[in-house]
């Protein structure tokens, strides 16, 4: 009950459009079950008058019979186009509130789930309740309406054969209760075997270049294949139970008429029925019959609706772990002084990946961190625009705990340049306008100058208009890497991250690159993560970092003089020596 009210308040936009529906549905079945009483009634008085009163009479039937099912067929329109309509823009909302949801969440729930699956919760699993929001209050009224309806109908015709009548519509209740308990359990895992299906197809297609560059085509078919048989046994197993549920629902409705035709038989020998009577009686059956049919798909319907918004309610109701606080200040003025002090973290259920951390950096200053990976540099650079909360300790940025400062304006202080650049399907200007969407052409073009890749855009054909491709897939590394610039250029923060953002790339881009960052972190508090120490030489204080926490930091000459493990690390790499392996091994020692 609690899911259904909280599903119910999806009519709430749309009631006008829901109780004009209702009434329209009302008189479907109003006018449904006056049929027979029509007939009833002219077989008892007007069919039993003269030809003349017969035929003089035919005009006014006609007008009125017409003038009822007109009604119908308007009613019937109403109800298949608005009520249509009205699930449809259920389902808008639905998606839009799950869409929004999915903004807000923090990155642990996308740590912890599938791409695919959450796509599958936008699209299939919605349609599923759009379906049911329209038709599932309108027909379970109708077929309502008209049960009861016929069967009180029924009972002033026949009391007797009525009650046979319910005994075995009571059977077939329960019967198709314990039924629809199995049908839930198996819509609701065919929801998940739909969901796996889709993060598989997801995962292949999102890296068709790697499948493709190892040739590994057979092993995602096979992948893909026992994903695909899971869904399959999983529908087939739901097909089975509901053949069981459909096909013992029609025995009980033919059931229905073996008692009318042998009971009324019986009752018609008894002589307490007229055959007249006995033929309107049935009728009567078909009109409390057909409504049950309804009902039963009804249950389907219900089941899959039910399961699909179930499964929407678990990604609504998921708080994300990253929220304002509720008295959280507006990050204005900033400097770009940052601290951190005593910071610890650790990851959900895993092992502490910082401890006691301790950096200050003074504004427009900028500091690298290096060190093997799984050290915690990216970790460190995370914590500062709360794409994760510390366990411990504070980070600050003026002095202020980041936990503190609105969301908002504590990420638009903060640029980011990582080593894998998302470029977003559509242009090169929408691309860069994304670091600020109410930006000028002047001002785009300009982020670009600055970024250096403001020549190679006026060569191509399409210029600033030209399609970039889904997540870039025309351009080049280094090209996307300049896009990537420019947009944070054009956000213009006082905070840059730079996140291994040329280790990617072959050594003439980088030297493009660099060009283009030691441009863009003039005047910036600058972090950057680097495995080519090359690009780092003029950082104000470089920290190495491995398991155990800070193991040296200075810059560049310190380091070098003390021929620590910084000194050895710069010197592995430019004999040529492996560098993330090498160094790895040579930190552990160290630590």
């Amino acid at each position: 009950m609690e899911v259904m009210r909280k599903f119910i308040r999806y009519y709430r936009p749309y009631r006008k459009i829901f109780i004009l529906d209702m009434i329209c549905a009302l008189l479907i079945s109003v006018i449904d079950l006056a049929f027979p009483q029509v007939l009833n009634y002219l077989n008892k008085t007007l069919y039993l008058d003269t030809k003349e009163a017969i035929l003089n009479s035919l005009g006014l039937l006609l007008i009125g019979l017409f003038i009822m099912y007109g009604v119908r067929a308007l009613c019937r329109y109403y109800v298949s186009g608005q009520g249509h309509i009205m699930g449809a823009r259920m389902e808008s909302d639905m998606r839009q509130d799950l869409f929004n949801h999915y903004e807000k969440l923090s990155f642990s729930y996308y740590d912890r789930n599938n791409t695919g699956e959450m796509m599958s919760k936008l699209v299939s699993d919605l349609f599923d309740i759009s379906e049911f929001a329209h038709h599932g209050p309108e027909n379970l009224f109708i077929s309502l309406i008209k049960i009861i309806g016929s069967f009180v109908l029924l009972s002033f015709i026949h009391i007797p054969l009525t009650l046979i009548l319910l005994c075995v519509t009571m059977i077939m209740l329960v019967f198709s209760y314990h039924q629809n308990k199995r049908m839930q359990e198996t819509f609701t895992d065919n929801r998940r075997k739909i969901a796996g299906v889709n993060a598989r197809l997801q995962d292949s297609l999102a890296g068709i270049r790697v499948v493709k560059s190892f040739a590994n085509e057979d092993l995602e078919r096979e992948k893909f294949y026992q994903s695909n048989v899971r869904f399959l046994k999983s529908k087939e197993n739901n097909y089975k139970i509901m053949g069981i549920f459909y096909g013992g629902n029609k025995f009980f409705e033919g059931l229905l008429y073996i008692v009318i035709l042998v009971a009324g038989g019986y009752f018609v020998a008894m002589g307490t029925l007229a055959p007249v009577t006995l033929a309107t009686y049935a009728l009567y059956i078909n009109i409390f019959v057909a409504p049950i049919e309804i009902l039963v798909e009804f249950t389907e319907m219900f089941q899959k609706g039910f399961s699909g918004f179930k499964r929407f309610l678990e990604v609504i109701e998921t708080e994300p772990e990253i929220v304002d606080a509720p008295d959280a200040d507006v990050l204005q003025d900033v400097k770009g002084v940052i601290d951190y002090e005593n910071v610890s973290f650790a990851y959900q259920e895993e092992e502490t990946v910082l401890n006691d951390i301790n950096i200050h950096i003074d504004a427009g200053k900028s500091i690298a961190l290096v060190g093997p990976s799984g050290g915690g540099k990216t970790t460190i650079c995370s914590l500062l625009p709360r794409f994760y909360d510390v366990t411990g300790g504070a980070v600050r940025i003026d002095g202020q705990d980041v936990r503190n400062l609105t969301l908002n304006s504590l990420r638009k202080a903060i640029g980011i340049v990582q080593q894998d650049v998302y470029l977003f399907t559509g242009t090169i200007q929408e691309n860069i306008a994304y670091g600020r969407p109410n930006a000028t052409i002047d001002e785009i073009m300009d982020a670009a100058k600055k970024a250096n890749i403001h020549d190679f855009i006026c060569s191509l054909p399409e210029g600033y208009d030209t399609y970039v491709g889904e997540r870039g897939t025309r351009l080049s590394g280094g090209q996307k890497q300049r896009i990537s610039i420019a947009r944070v250029f054009l956000k213009d923060p006082k905070i840059l991250i730079l996140d291994e953002a040329t280790s990617a790339l072959d050594n003439e881009s980088e030297r493009h690159i660099q060009r283009s960052l030691e441009e863009l972190a003039k005047n910036r508090t600058t972090i950057t993560i680097a495995h080519r120490l090359s690009t780092i030489r003029n950082a104000d204080e470089i920290i190495v970092i491995n398991e155990s926490g800070l193991a040296e930091r200075g810059d560049h000459d310190t380091l070098m003089k003390q021929n620590g493990v910084y000194a050895k690390y710069y010197q592995l790499q430019f004999e040529g020596l492996d560098f993330d392996r090498q160094t790895h091994t040579m930190l552990h020692s160290e630590a």
